[in-house]
């Protein structure tokens, strides 16, 4: 129990660091780099598969890809980009604060629902499968969008 409480805590903790980087940040011009690196980044964290304790079984990698993808869409369709000058920045949505908490609560519900049937370590690992799947589709998705507008400004 006293894990449940403390991953949660965090969990939120990490959540709100996400949200003010994520505002900061529209602050500055994108560019491809800032929006391929983080999966990239985030993909070392695989390396915990190595580890029989987290490891996952079918089921679950499907569960895990299915509901990150269906986050990501929500996320895709807040996400737009807009000029100023030759910049191309993240164009502010007030929205978006309130889909990451929203997408949190909704996590951390399933996290308690779960926690008491699954091991910590393979909810661990599906929560790192879910944020990846999640992810991946979004910023494949920023960077379409991205060249999109990148496009209009050459022209």
């Amino acid at each position: 129990m006293l894990y449940l409480i403390f991953s949660i805590a965090f969990a939120f903790i990490m959540g709100i660091g996400v949200i003010i980087i994520r505002m900061k940040a529209q602050q500055f011009p994108v560019n491809e780099k800032k929006i391929i690196l983080p999966p990239f980044f985030m993909a070392t964290g695989a390396l915990m598969y190595v580890v029989p304790y987290f490891r996952l079984t079918g089921l679950e990698i499907i569960e895990c890809i299915i509901l990150g993808v269906a986050f990501s869409t929500i996320l895709i369709w807040t996400s737009r980009f807009e000029t100023k000058g030759r910049e191309i920045y993240m164009k502010r949505s007030k929205a978006f604060p309130i889909i990451l908490i929203s997408l949190l609560l909704i996590r951390t519900v399933i996290k308690i629902f779960i926690s008491n049937q699954i091991d910590p370590g393979e909810i661990a690992g599906m929560f790192f499968l879910l944020a990846f799947c999640m992810i991946v589709p979004w910023r494949l998705a920023m960077l379409y969008k991205y060249k999109k507008v990148k496009k209009t400004l050459v022209n």
